[in-house]
């Protein structure tokens, strides 16, 4: 069973249909039990990196998720639970992220002519090709929709990247923490995959 972690955030049910689809039970929770009992974890979410962290907070579930890693549960974080899984975001200055990885969340650059949110399909490269990204090709498209991206501290553990006025690190991996920045459930066959090779991990 895969516990989706609920703490108001957009887009949480789209996760929860694209597991059953896969015929992988789901449950969307807050509690710390339910959490704790689950084969794996996710965090999804679409919001603000400000009002996200002061509700993981107020609902007791920073420390649920601190546990979760401890314990080696397959963890997942999509869209903003990527961004919450690093030290800070430019979006809400002064906000502590979790800090479970080394990084920081900046503005995405208004230059190019491209648009601000990045709202659509981009390709990936596989600089360290994670266990979420076996099976798929390299120059893959999956779904964004996002006004800001990740500069991981180490390199090492970005396992896909996207070009977008930057470098764009579109996923990581380190041990049994995952993450990415686009939305897999969103993401058509490629990223049923990429779910499906997470349930696998």
């Amino acid at each position: 069973m895969v516990a989706v972690i609920d703490y108001d955030a957009g887009n949480i049910k789209s996760v929860e249909k694209a597991l059953l689809a896969l015929g992988e039970p789901a449950v969307i929770t807050r509690e710390r039990d339910v959490i704790l009992n689950a084969d794996r974890v996710i965090l999804p979410g679409v919001g603000a990196f400000g009002d996200a962290m002061e509700k993981l907070r107020s609902y007791g579930l920073e420390e649920v998720i601190n546990e979760v890693v401890a314990r080696k549960l397959p963890f997942f974080g999509i869209c903003l639970g990527l961004q919450l899984l690093f030290d800070s975001s430019e979006e809400a200055p002064g906000v502590q992220g979790l800090g479970i990885l080394k990084g920081k969340i900046v503005k995405i650059p208004e230059n190019n002519g491209l648009k601000v949110p990045q709202i659509g399909w981009n390709s990936l490269q596989f600089p360290h090709k994670g266990r979420l990204f076996e099976g798929i090709a390299k120059d893959a498209y999956v779904y964004f929709v996002h006004s800001y991206y990740l500069q991981a501290d180490d390199y090492g553990i970005v396992t896909a990247t996207t070009q977008y006025a930057a470098q764009i690190h579109a996923a990581v991996e380190q041990e049994n923490v995952f993450a990415c920045q686009f939305h897999p459930e969103k993401s058509s066959d490629v990223g049923m995959r990429i779910l499906k090779n997470f349930l696998r991990v």
